[in-house]
């Protein structure tokens, strides 16, 4: 693929993130969740260092299934704390686990999706930016998202953080406008 977002170089994790993954619109609860934690231990790190731990996360973290997690006990997250294989941060790891329990009560009320997606209208915004220096960091959308899941509770989602989080989940289309992905994303968000 030519022309694709320079943010993902050439690193082939990266370049598969970008290809297949990246923008996709997501409507799966947990998977928004998963994505949620991930894009909330990013704080202070690259993408990248999580897309290559991501694997070793989704076994710590019993496949990011959120009832497992919503039962870990101090016992559990200090064990967590011992894998390398993941980022160590115990304010994160009682982040998630906090989150997962909150995931629960969003998700009996009604529905972690629905809710999450509420915050676009339901559907993908279709952004068309020319370049990178064109794309946001945040927006009005992400800030209300970010505020809404802080007044319920979770951390580590700043509207950077959660700006990040819709770009990756579909919620916005951010692919530039001259990246192929671009319309193969508006075509998904139609569909």
């Amino acid at each position: 693929m030519t022309d694709r977002c320079p943010w993902c170089g050439t690193d082939p994790v990266y370049v598969a993130y970008h290809d297949r993954e990246w923008g996709v619109p997501e409507h799966d609860p947990r998977a928004l969740w998963e994505k949620l934690v991930l894009d909330g231990f990013q704080a202070g790190l690259s993408w990248i260092t999580i897309l290559r731990k991501r694997d070793a996360f989704r076994t710590e973290f019993d496949g990011f299934d959120p009832a497992r997690v919503a039962l870990w006990d101090e016992a559990r997250v200090a064990r967590a704390l011992q894998n390398p294989g993941i980022v160590r941060h115990r304010g994160k790891i009682e982040a998630t686990v906090r989150g997962a329990r909150l995931f629960g009560r969003i998700e009996a009320e009604n529905g972690f999706a629905p809710w999450l997606w509420s915050f676009v209208g339901g559907a993908p915004i279709q952004n068309a930016w020319p370049d990178m220096a064109a794309v946001p960091t945040e927006t009005a959308e992400s800030r209300a998202m970010s505020k809404a899941l802080k007044a319920r509770g979770f951390g580590f989602c700043g509207p950077v953080i959660i700006y990040a989080f819709m770009q990756a989940t579909g919620m916005v289309n951010d692919h530039l406008a001259t990246c192929p992905r671009h319309a193969e994303v508006r075509a998904l968000s139609a569909a």
